[in-house]
């Protein structure tokens, strides 16, 4: 249980962050998009700035309690070179950054990955709940022994934390199904169908939303649409489509947003074809909309079926509709995966023809392509082209233009733009720092990377996984298990979970930087969370638990994953 607190308080200032720059060069108060094409920097190596300063270098206790069989030490790896907290190196001053993740209420942090409790009912059956069940008969019955009394708040958080493994989350909602005086709430009961359905237990699942069908006005277009999804997510495009022809039995209305719903499912999930057959199934009985030609005219670009895509874009216009700038960006979007920037230049000059100027979207998306094919040069080209036609760039186009800087290695240059978004009138948002964060860590920019997430805790910016998983992966492979414990308590704290690939990162990076038993921990805990490791992250541990013969452990981790594979 956590009971840890983190203040802004230690910040006094915005952060200029001039000091990022090797050679201590102060930036210019403004951006200037002529100028930043015009002097395209070549790539210039960076300084390496650590995560924490000299005097926490110090060997810590890590704890891995969570009933684990592992339970290391963990030598804290920080710096030890005088040169790093020297300001005339460009680098931050370390100090009140180190006093803001070296926070004594980290103390009181026992579990690793164990999330936020709030004493009480919902620590005593997560406690239960931990044991692996055959059947949620088996589950009802632990619960009904426990004495507990179920509340719809106390359901909500054990669904939410047992959504990987079906058989838990279902024996939780009988459990307080049967209890005298409690109901369901409508959320709860999507909540369980969402469960049931990403877990592929459709029999299950429908007898739950025929249940619903029961109480009167429980089955709503949420629920459809979940239904919808997951359908379509496994595949079963036809059971997808069946559903919308017997909406009405579910008293949910069969009108264009319906129809719209289901087309997009298909589409999304690679069944072009199948949405166009609901399309010609219901274009006479139910009222078309331009999205309605957008959802095929994406759906057939993301499955590179173009000639098909151009035929509905001709025929959304005998209907009556103009092509937007969505449908010509989905082309946009197809030609950039193929590269294919010169036909990319063909859809802007059709879209001026016509009368549509591209938007932020459709600049965003072919920036980035240019910047992954390491066209810096005519990136910004496209900034200026896009200045030039009175597109105002938001927060989403900053971070991909951040992208596009640090990725071509012109790291200052992506501070620059970072810092100077507020004198352009847009504010920081999630993806901005997250954009930043990635390439600090990727440039070892420990100390500024967490400098940002200081940032954005001071302007009330809430990370999520993105935002930590750089930070995570840059501990791991430096070895320091302070800070990479100090992150994840900081993560648990904003209520962000460990999903299967921030697992399969700390499993593989901590296994090849030689935290074995570390490594080994995280593979239970996710395996106590019902999450099932990727055979890779298997291989890659039980590689390394062989080569350096430790055979007891590699022994524990191989049953463990047979015990995570009776649990699908």
């Amino acid at each position: 249980m956590l009971h840890t607190s983190f203040s802004s308080k230690s910040v006094r200032h915005v952060l200029t962050f001039c000091t990022q720059i090797s050679e201590g060069k102060k930036m210019q108060p403004k951006l200037t998009i002529l100028k930043l094409f015009k002097n395209s920097l070549a790539p210039v190596p960076h300084q390496i700035n650590r995560l924490l300063a000299k005097h926490l270098s110090t060997i810590t206790q890590f704890p891995l309690t969570h009933d684990s069989p592992f339970s290391p030490e963990s030598p804290s790896r920080l710096t030890r070179d005088p040169k790093l907290s020297d300001p005339e190196n460009g680098n931050f001053l370390i100090s009140p950054l180190a006093n803001w993740v070296d926070n004594p209420t980290l103390e009181n942090f026992k579990t690793i990955a164990a999330e936020s409790g709030t004493g009480g009912d919902i620590d005593k059956v997560k406690g239960i709940l931990k044991r692996h069940f055959p059947s949620e008969d088996a589950v009802v019955k632990a619960l009904d022994e426990s004495g507990i009394n179920a509340t719809n708040d106390l359901v909500s958080q054990l669904l939410e934390r047992f959504s990987n493994q079906w058989i838990t989350a279902l024996g939780v909602f009988i459990w307080a199904k049967n209890q005298t005086g409690y109901v369901h709430t409508p959320r709860l009961y999507d909540l369980v169908v969402d469960i049931l359905g990403k877990c592929k237990k459709f029999g299950i699942m429908w007898k739950v939303v025929n249940e619903m069908n029961e109480l009167n006005g429980h089955v709503s277009f949420s629920t459809m649409s979940i239904v919808v999804r997951r359908l379509a997510s496994s595949g079963m495009y036809k059971d997808a489509i069946d559903v919308l022809r017997g909406l009405e039995k579910y008293r949910v209305k069969k009108d264009t947003v319906a129809l719209n719903m289901v087309m997009h499912a298909l589409a999304k999930q690679g069944g072009a074809k199948d949405a166009y057959s609901v399309f010609l199934e219901f274009k006479d009985s139910i009222t078309l909309d331009s999205h309605s030609f957008n959802i095929l005219i994406h759906g057939y670009c993301e499955a590179r079926m173009l000639d098909d895509a151009r035929k509905t874009m001709e025929e959304m216009e005998k209907h009556g509709f103009r092509p937007d700038a969505s449908s010509y960006t989905c082309f946009i979007k197809a030609y950039c995966k193929q590269k294919d920037f010169r036909n990319v230049e063909v859809i802007l000059n059709k879209m001026g023809e016509k009368g549509c100027e591209p938007d932020v979207i459709a600049y965003s998306i072919y920036i980035r392509a240019l910047g992954k094919a390491r066209k810096i040069n005519e990136a910004l080209e496209v900034y200026e082209k896009m200045n030039k036609n009175s597109c105002k760039p938001d927060a989403k186009f900053f971070s991909t233009l951040i992208y596009v800087l640090g990725r071509s290695g012109r790291l200052n240059d992506a501070w620059y733009v970072f810092e100077d978004m507020e004198n352009q009138g847009v504010s920081r948002d999630l993806w901005t720092y997250n954009a930043m964060i990635y390439h600090a860590c990727a440039n070892r920019q420990g100390n500024s990377a967490l400098k940002l997430l200081e940032r954005m805790e001071a302007n009330s910016c809430k990370p999520d996984l993105e935002t930590y998983q750089p930070l995570l992966k840059m501990c791991c492979k430096m070895k320091d298990m302070k800070v990479l414990k100090f992150l994840l308590s900081h993560m648990f704290n904003n209520n962000v979970r460990i999903d299967l690939s921030t697992y399969a990162l700390l499993i593989r990076e901590l296994a090849e930087s030689g935290k074995l038993e570390h490594a080994c921990f995280f593979f239970q805990d996710a395996v106590l969370n019902g999450i099932v490791p990727k055979d890779r992250t298997y291989e890659i541990l039980l590689k390394e638990l062989g080569q350096n013969n430790m055979v007891e452990m590699k022994g524990k981790i191989e049953k463990l994953m047979l015990q995570a594979k009776e649990q699908i």
